[in-house]
């Protein structure tokens, strides 16, 4: 279909390409754009979809009815070229991973044979799957990650020697029992559909709707397809080394249209002076005025610690609360410590964090201060206000900050930089979603599955464990659209809100778990029972209720949603930790022989342990054992399919020798002193850094 504007217009050089904008449900208009050499400046022209011929008007001139809430050109070629040019590198580590890694065991594809050295280790951790939610609502968050970063390097020393694959599978060996294991591999899954998988998806949409102007949920199933694919066939290994590669597409990006936002602005000054007077033009809608600090800018915008009664992040809570999830997020979570699980050794496992944290460091100046610059560039739309407006901005009556760095992604990045830009929010969203996948698939399949068939074999856990991620992501599409109206149209707070419901159960019973020999099975159970029907209880009244806005209001009851939710977790946390402890000293202790190398006091324990249910124990290691390869033949599609998978590959039978020696390499905590040396005082660097940060920005 081919549509052209009348007279003069059509003189020249230029591009034709149509781009359609639904203003409502039911009413929507499409956009005839051409670019024209026409006096050093640039004509669109805009044709209503329903028109009997094609008029084109001058976009200043266009009645506001009809007027779209941003118009987008398409990429150019030169955005073309560069997304072209960045989009296959992800599926040279995933090939170099199919063919160095044995996919076709536990230890290969869950945890990359646990041979990643540390900058893979880092740069998994850290960007690829904690920038896409920053960088779709970065405009009013404060970065407090650099000194949570710190958190992973005490508590994750039990877990490697250990010799564990997920987390509720060392609380299995810590505790007992199979409660614990089931209900924390439940939790984790769903924590994952609603704050994790889904608001990587949100994000996604929300950037391929304004950049590209495809449908959304057809663009989700492309991108959730490709990526996948590459997870599955992949194994963490691909993972490790797509996310390594992509972090460098994404802080490359980043770091240029960082330059060009300040450079519009005037540089920090002009950032300083500009952001206080970005108030949107439209503050009142049906005769009623909303409230001036509902559309003005906060007073204490460019402090970190704020307001604790009315501050949006009140620093006791901040301190306090986000310490607690992020001792949640960053010691407990799987997606998390599955990538110290694959290091090497401790040295590796602790460089790896500590260079995580160093990256931590960025957000801050590549993501915050441009996302706050997009208020400055376009507050008609990012700050909006007026729920009819904010609609036809994004899609939601709650709020548009979401679209703040898409926006000026589109906006103000030239030709060829635009692309390269959205290929670096594609990798950044692709990136977070392959990392969470595998981390589900092997919660799904090593805590859940192999409970419904305890005989399932290597090559049957693997498929399972292919075939569950393309069920996750079904249920986390559907999940989307609540995502969109929650939190006042703050991805960030909604995915804080989520966490401080149901995450500080967790945390103290993993605080616990490894700090205090005391704590049974009994304590950590009933301490997480309790913390989760207090969270539900917060979560399913806001969500009745819903969160409402600033100039909208929720009508839930104060008592339970005017908590904030960062005291909310301080409160829950203390309410499970001493749960657990009334508990567990009222019943009987464990005795140390069952938690060598599983509790912070034990964890250089040379001493043989026995597992609290070791009979399980050994039929669930048999149940693990190799199957022997099939000596019959196979026709070539069949071998096609499991090399594909990586089924055709086993795992090496090893002599008794061999297996003690394996054993020793996984139990060994020790050191090179000069290594952890440069460690301990890389460490004290970084965390006098964040220090510093916090205390120059609080």
């Amino acid at each position: 279909m081919s549509l052209s504007a009348p007279g003069p217009a059509q003189t020249g050089p230029q591009t034709d390409f149509f781009v359609v904008f639904f203003l409502t449900p039911k009413q929507c208009v499409c956009a005839h754009v051409c670019k024209r050499e026409i006096e050093g400046g640039k004509l669109h022209f805009f044709i209503p979809w329903t028109s009997p011929t094609p008029v084109g008007f001058p976009t200043q001139k266009l009645p506001k009815a009809t007027h779209p809430a941003w118009l987008v050109e398409t990429s150019s070629n030169w955005d073309g070229a560069a997304q072209f040019s960045c989009d296959p590198f992800p599926c040279f580590p995933c090939l170099q991973a199919m063919y160095s890694t044995n996919r076709g065991t536990v230890g290969g594809f869950f945890l990359a044979g646990r041979s990643m050295v540390w900058w893979p280790v880092s740069f998994a951790q850290g960007p690829p799957h904690t920038h896409p939610r920053l960088f779709f609502n970065p405009c009013f968050c404060g970065s407090w990650g650099p000194l949570h970063q710190m958190f992973p390097i005490p508590p994750s020393a039990p877990f490697p020697p250990s010799q564990v694959v997920t987390m509720p599978e060392y609380l299995k060996k810590r505790f007992g029992g199979k409660r614990i294991q089931i209900y924390l591999s439940v939790l984790s899954l769903l924590l994952y559909i609603f704050t994790k998988i889904s608001a990587d998806i949100f994000s996604g949409a929300i950037f391929i709707q304004i950049a590209m102007g495809l449908n959304i949920y057809v663009a989700i199933i492309i991108l959730l397809t490709i990526t996948a694919l590459y997870t599955i066939t992949g194994g963490l290994a691909a993972v490790i080394y797509t996310d390594t590669l992509q972090t460098f597409i994404m802080l490359v990006g980043s770091v240029i249209l960082t330059v060009f936002a300040f450079k519009e602005v005037g540089g920090y000054e002009g950032l300083l002076e500009k952001y206080m007077t970005a108030i949107p033009a439209n503050i009142s809608y049906n005769n009623v005025t909303i409230p001036e600090k509902c559309y003005t800018p906060r007073p204490d915008a460019f402090h970190i610690f704020r307001d604790p009664v009315d501050g949006d992040l009140p620093w006791p809570g901040l301190i306090f609360g986000l310490s607690i999830l992020a001792l949640w997020y960053w010691c407990t979570d799987q997606v998390i410590v599955q990538r110290c699980l694959s290091g090497k050794n401790m040295s590796h496992v602790k460089a790896g964090c500590i260079m995580c944290g160093y990256l931590k460091l960025l957000p801050m100046f590549l993501m915050v201060m441009p996302g706050m610059i997009s208020r400055i560039l376009y507050r008609d739309r990012v700050a909006c206000v007026v729920p009819s407006v904010c609609k036809k901005a994004c899609g939601t009556e709650v709020g548009c900050t979401n679209i703040a760095y898409p926006t000026m992604v589109v906006e103000l990045m030239p030709d060829g930089l635009r692309g390269l830009m959205l290929s670096v929010m594609l990798a950044s969203l692709m990136s977070s979603l392959t990392s969470i996948f595998n981390s589900a698939s092997t919660l799904f399949t090593m805590d859940i599955y192999t409970k419904i068939r305890s005989t399932a074999k290597e090559r049957e856990l693997m498929i399972v464990g292919r075939l569950f991620i393309l069920g996750l992501i079904g249920v986390s599409i559907a999940w989307v659209p609540v995502i969109q109206s929650a939190q006042g149209g703050q991805l960030f707070d909604y995915i804080q809100s989520i966490t401080s419901y149901l995450g500080p159960p967790i945390a103290a019973v993993f605080f616990l778990a490894i700090f205090c020999k005391r704590v049974n099975e009994q304590g950590a159970f009933w301490g997480l029972i309790v913390g989760l029907v207090i969270g539900l209880c917060r979560m399913f009244a806001e969500f009745a209720y819903g969160t409402g806005s600033c100039a909208v209001p929720s009508e839930c009851p104060a008592i339970i949603c005017k908590v904030h939710y960062l005291y909310f977790a301080i409160i829950l946390f203390a309410v499970s930790l001493t749960i657990i402890l009334i508990v567990s000293f009222l019943t009987k202790p464990i005795d140390d022989v069952h938690l060598y190398r599983l509790c912070w006091t034990l964890r250089n324990s040379k001493e043989q342990r026995v597992d609290l249910d070791a009979g399980e124990m050994v039929q669930g290691v048999e149940d693990y054992e190799e199957e022997p390869a099939q000596e019959k033949e196979t026709n070539c599609c069949k071998k096609a399919y499991n090399w594909f998978c990586g089924l055709e590959q086993t795992g090496p039978k090893l002599s008794k020798e061999e297996e003690e020696a394996l054993q020793h390499k996984l139990t060994d905590t020790t050191e090179v002193p000069l290594w952890r040396r440069v460690v301990n005082i890389n460490a004290i660097i970084l965390l006098s850094v964040a220090v510093f940060c916090h205390g120059f920005f609080a």
